[in-house]
């Protein structure tokens, strides 16, 4: 894993340094791809705070931890991250098993639908059928489950307003989401 530790209004420390890296290494086992870690520590009055990006494939962890010892900061950031890891990875082992079948497959025949007119016939496709398990989650949750997935759009259920959502991924980079008024 590759590894980039800032220090912010604190002495360099070699001590914590490799303190951080000793704790990162043990996550490479279990990502699947190399990744890369940007950790800052920084104190602010008695408050030490350490704040971690991870980034490997589409995952993107973010979390940040403060304490009075900077030791029990990275610990207990160490801890977020391994629950996030352990989350996203659960995610997209769920997202895998989905089952999709084609419309082909369903009780209704396309030979039992009338005839499309030969002008209005543009282009051959097949209507691909997919059932949704959503659980009720953030939207925080959500965009992490969008870049978890190789789709533009996540459909989940808002948490807060009970309410079906589309999360999706702008041409711009940016993301949207469209929710009922």
């Amino acid at each position: 894993m590759q590894t980039s530790v800032t220090f912010k209004k604190i002495d360099p420390s070699d001590a914590l340094k490799s303190y951080v890296q000793k704790k990162l290494d043990r996550f490479d086992k279990m990502l699947d791809s190399p990744a890369e870690a940007n950790v800052v520590l920084s104190v602010e009055k008695i408050r030490h705070i350490a704040e971690i990006a991870l980034i490997c494939d589409k995952v993107k962890i973010h979390a940040k931890e403060e304490s009075e010892n900077m030791y029990s900061s990275i610990d207990t950031l160490m801890d977020k991250i391994r629950v996030q890891i352990k989350k996203n990875k659960e995610k997209q082992k769920n997202h895998m098993s989905g089952s999709k079948e084609t419309i082909k497959n369903d009780e209704i025949s396309l030979e039992e639908m009338e005839p499309v007119p030969e002008t209005e016939k543009k282009k051959s496709y097949d209507i691909v059928l997919e059932t949704l398990d959503y659980k009720p989650m953030d939207i925080d949750d959500a965009v992490v489950e969008l870049y978890a997935g190789k789709e533009h759009f996540f459909v989940f259920n808002n948490s807060r307003t009970e309410r079906l959502n589309v999360i999706y991924r702008r041409s711009d980079g940016d993301i949207g989401l469209i929710q009922p008024q």
